[in-house]
């Protein structure tokens, strides 16, 4: 094995044990030492891979974004009708979530606080880019499907995106026992069936 393929090895290890311990302990602050003893090295050790824990979080959120990204890219290839396009979005964000309940807290911004303002700005931007690929969504209903969503576009990108991110939240507040998906499909039959309406009617 190449020295590279070592760092990278170490990095992924390092990143996976702070998932770990975010999920293990969902009230508990993540320390540098208790990552570099649940790795089994030093701190000097664990400070090559990452300058700082700031740098280990932004790690994280990076697999998050192109996780989540690189699969609704593919939504909007596959499937042409708006409605759908966004019930798979949804359910996308929220399936990754129940499936990386320690990521979670970083999307909840539990696991940032008393970290740097940079983080926090990122997760920020992550819901917007959501947002802002809900709003494309919904305009391309418009254009190809004679359809407008039922309240203002930009208010109706808001509801789902403000849906998504309170049944993250109420994931990590309820210690992950309520899961994002659940009631999710009972849900959406009420959202979806007021999305949209046909021009002129």
């Amino acid at each position: 094995m190449s020295e590279t393929e070592v760092k990278i090895s170490r990095r992924e290890q390092i990143l996976q044990a702070v998932v770990h311990m975010l999920e293990a302990n969902p009230g508990g602050k993540i320390t540098t030492a208790n990552i570099a003893k649940t790795v089994g090295v030093s701190e000097a050790a664990l400070y090559r891979h990452f300058p700082s824990k700031a740098k280990m979080f932004e790690g994280l959120i990076e697999y998050i974004e192109d996780a989540i990204f690189s699969r609704t890219h593919r939504i909007l290839q596959d499937f042409p009708d708006a409605e759908i396009r966004c019930e798979r979005t949804l359910t996308l964000v929220l399936s990754f979530a129940e499936k990386n309940p320690g990521m979670c807290r970083i999307l909840a911004g539990d696991a940032l606080a008393g970290e740097s303002d940079r983080l926090r700005q990122r997760i920020h931007q992550f819901f917007e880019r959501l947002e802002t690929q809900l709003k494309q969504i919904l305009r391309e209903a418009e254009l190809r499907e004679q359809k407008v969503t039922c309240i203002p576009l930009a208010a109706t990108a808001n509801l789902l995106t403000a849906l998504v991110e309170g049944r993250i939240r109420q994931y990590v507040r309820t210690e992950f026992t309520v899961t994002p998906t659940q009631h999710w499909q009972e849900q959406w039959k009420l959202v979806g069936s007021q999305l949209l309406r046909t021009i002129g009617s």
